[in-house]
């Protein structure tokens, strides 16, 4: 199924990857999130980083899906405020996580809410949005594999730990080109284990040491005509993410 880009009202704020795969640059702290439309369902990967927010994303995300149709499956990258506390807005879907996530969600949502604010979200709607924080049906542990209907799949890895203890990244099969149409690459949503608009953050939470095995994971996942979306920033190549992966391990002392 392809996404409507022509509902210029949603699509405005959208870049399209492929025919049936969008993504979106919030601002604030230019976070992306990603759409991925199948048949029957539809998978959005992150949620923003407020109930406002992600109330946005579902409305826009279900004009360019189009026909009444809405996201059935969310996927968290990592937990971090900018990227999952719009989750609540998307009531009655699907969740997935890492494995490890849940726990994050149980035991550190005042940290979450106490870091977005810290970042300039208003108390009252950083509070109300991790409180609301929904936690994931399914944890990833390894990869899973979702059907989106229409011969649409994709690819959920726990390629962490990195950026986080807990990083999740999707990949969407590339598509064979039929007479008098080219198909379209892999593309392969990194949450913040990349990052294109600034150097990549390590917090509290980073696995310095492992981020670069993390990033090889990642180059293996798509290959090397991937398209790799980072949590921040434009789209890259899988040249810079290695010179990304090299330069993380050159300031960390790993190989």
């Amino acid at each position: 199924m392809q996404l409507t880009w022509d509902q210029q009202d949603a699509g405005a704020d959208w870049e399209q990857l492929a025919p049936s795969v969008g993504r979106r640059r919030l601002p604030g702290w230019d976070c992306t999130v990603g759409l991925v439309a199948g048949e029957g369902a539809a998978l959005m990967i992150d949620a923003g980083s407020t109930l406002r927010e992600g109330s946005e994303l579902r409305a826009q995300a279900q004009r360019l899906l189009g026909g009444g149709r809405r996201v059935t499956h969310l996927a968290l990258t990592h937990p971090h405020f900018d990227h999952v506390l719009g989750a609540a807005a998307f009531a009655g879907v699907e969740v997935y996580g890492a494995v490890g996530l849940d726990t994050v969600f149980a035991r550190g949502r005042d940290e979450l809410a106490a870091d977005a604010v810290r970042h300039g979200v208003a108390p009252k709607a950083a509070g109300e949005a991790a409180d609301l924080l929904v936690h994931p049906h399914h944890l990833v542990c390894s990869e899973w594999t979702l059907d989106l209907g229409g011969g649409t799949q994709v690819l959920l890895a726990n390629v962490g730990p990195g950026h986080t203890g807990h990083d999740l990244a999707v990949l969407v099969p590339g598509t064979s080109g039929t007479s008098g149409t080219s198909g379209s690459p892999e593309i392969v949503f990194c949450g913040d284990l990349v990052e294109e608009s600034g150097e990549p953050q390590a917090g509290p939470d980073a696995m310095p040491s492992q981020w670069p095995r993390a990033l090889d994971r990642l180059l293996e996942l798509g290959g090397e005509d991937a398209l790799y979306v980072p949590g921040h920033g434009s789209v890259v190549d899988a040249a810079f993410v290695r010179a990304q992966r090299d330069s993380l391990a050159a300031r960390y002392g790993v190989s």
